[in-house]
């Protein structure tokens, strides 16, 4: 004798089979923006501290500057993961929410190591071992 299938389970899977309320998506995408926001004002405050107390001290400002740079990379990774998490809830305005703070940060990551290059640019690589300056009248220009 064959038995029947069991029914199908009517309660839902997965936490995200289902769409996130608005009123929950929008509290969540606010409250996260207003806790990166933070988190941004934080960091911006504790490296013009650090700057501060460098006293023009190249070798701390430029420590501070690469810690910078360093926080806005693990930033934006945290930010994306975020989005991923969101949009995998089914909350799409706190998605695009997320999506806009990691557009700004990656901005601002660009930025930031986009003036760490032209404050410290490559040095000049050293001449042909061959070369022989040009003077004039020495008779040795090409």
């Amino acid at each position: 004798m064959a038995q029947p299938l069991p029914e199908p389970s009517t309660r839902r899977r997965f936490p995200w089979s289902s769409r996130t309320s608005l009123g929950t998506d929008l509290a969540g995408g606010i409250l996260l923006l207003m806790i990166e926001a933070a988190l941004g004002a934080w960091k911006l405050f504790s490296d013009s501290m650090e700057l501060w107390a460098a006293q023009g001290d190249r070798t701390r400002t430029d420590a501070s500057g690469l810690s910078g740079i360093a926080w806005l990379e693990h930033f934006l990774v945290v930010v994306l993961i975020l989005a991923v998490v969101a949009a995998l809830s089914r909350a799409p305005w706190t998605t695009v929410l997320q999506l806009l703070v990691a557009g700004a940060t990656a901005v601002l990551l660009a930025l930031a190591q986009h003036g760490y290059d032209q404050r410290h640019p490559e040095p000049s690589p050293p001449p042909d071992p061959h070369y022989t300056p040009c003077y004039s009248g020495s008779g040795r220009c090409h």
